[in-house]
């Protein structure tokens, strides 16, 4: 390789890898500088590359220190320490050389190296430069997506296994388990789909970005991006509690009286709405109104069902038991015990829901 292509070839790499092309010279040039003192037995060498030209020189140095002093033994006897003349050179000697020099710097001497260095350097140099990338490349994208845990992304489908897809971010695939993708979805390879990051995982060999389509977080930042009241904190969001592929209830709230969050959140006709459930794939939206009154917030909890008698029984653990009359106590309770189990999560309270009959029966009184 001529050092033409050897500088097509770094920069092919900075652009595929995206890392900084000063950590590959440096990386190859301590790669280089191990394997010919390796092989040639020259612990005072180096290997320096032209970043312009991409030519490869090979010196050997030694280092300037300072002018040996006799020292005084506890004996009385005196010491003075011998410079080795092929690693060292006397402050005193290397001015002569140049004036400018100081303790600490180096006087380098250019080397030819022996004619196989090219084959052995390049073979024993490859996989520390191999590895130097990869920390290299690992660095990259850990400073690139660091910061985007708990955010939405946009992907592209590029690969799929067994148990997960592999989505395209740009510099990086991010891995979407297939038990994290929305119930009764399909996925298709080349699509371009929003992705939750739900972790950045840096203590293994690779850096994973886990993402996911069923994290409660995933319809969090979905009204964010469709409701733009939020970016401007005229809607505040409380939480979110979700069983992905059948129903989510989203809390919202505006410290503002006369303005409606809820209103704002489903949009004119239910446009904003619309699109959130698009993108859940008909996953059902139920909008409650937050209130600081945790009575008033369980029974918004619980819609659609209604006229519900509420008593906190425990505030300290946050316990409370819901009377619900014969015809919503179905309703409270849900299918399969969705709708309290959701309601429970949302208002963060354990609900004992109950008919008036049962009320009654346990001698609960009823306001």
């Amino acid at each position: 390789m001529n050092a033409s292509e050897f500088l097509k070839a770094v920069d092919n790499i900075v652009k595929e890898k995206n890392i900084d092309k000063e950590i590959v010279f440096e990386s190859m040039e301590a790669a280089l500088t191990t394997a010919y003192k390796k092989n040639y037995g020259k612990s005072n060498s180096k290997v320096l590359i032209n970043r312009d030209t991409g030519e490869i020189k090979v010196y050997s140095y030694i280092n300037v220190v300072e002018d040996p002093k006799e020292e005084v033994l506890e004996d009385g006897s005196t010491y003075l320490k011998e410079i080795n003349p092929s690693l060292e050179i006397a402050l005193s000697d290397a001015k002569k050389i140049n004036k400018t020099l100081e303790v600490g710097d180096t006087i380098d001497t250019l080397i030819t190296p022996k004619e196989d260095f090219s084959r052995v350097a390049t073979s024993t140099a490859k996989q520390v430069v191999i590895q130097k990338i990869r920390e290299a490349e690992r660095n990259s994208i850990l400073a690139e997506f660091q910061d985007k845990e708990g955010e939405m992304l946009l992907g592209t489908v590029a690969l799929e296994d067994t148990d997960n897809y592999f989505i395209d971010l740009g510099h990086s695939n991010g891995i979407l388990p297939k038990r994290e993708i929305i119930p009764g979805e399909k996925i298709e390879m080349g699509s371009t789909i929003r992705v939750y990051v739900t972790k950045i995982d840096n203590s293994g060999r690779n850096l994973v970005i886990k993402l996911s389509r069923t994290h409660y977080g995933f319809v969090k930042r979905l009204f964010e991006l469709e409701i733009p009241e939020f970016a401007d904190g005229t809607v505040l969001m409380y939480g979110v509690a979700r069983e992905a592929g059948v129903r989510s209830k989203v809390a919202v709230y505006s410290e503002n009286e006369n303005f409606d969050p809820i209103g704002a959140c489903i949009g004119e006709k239910g446009s904003r709405i619309a699109l959130i459930i698009k993108e859940l794939k008909g996953e059902k939206i139920d909008l409650v109104k937050y209130d600081k009154d945790p009575k008033i917030f369980i029974e918004n909890a619980l819609q659609p069902a209604h006229d519900l008698t509420v008593l906190i029984t425990d505030p300290k653990k946050n316990e409370a038991i819901v009377v619900a009359s014969r015809d919503n106590f179905s309703l409270a309770i849900g299918k399969k015990g969705i709708n309290a189990k959701l309601a429970s999560r949302l208002t963060k309270y354990k609900l004992d829901i109950k008919n008036e009959e049962d009320a009654k029966a346990l001698g609960i009184k009823i306001e």
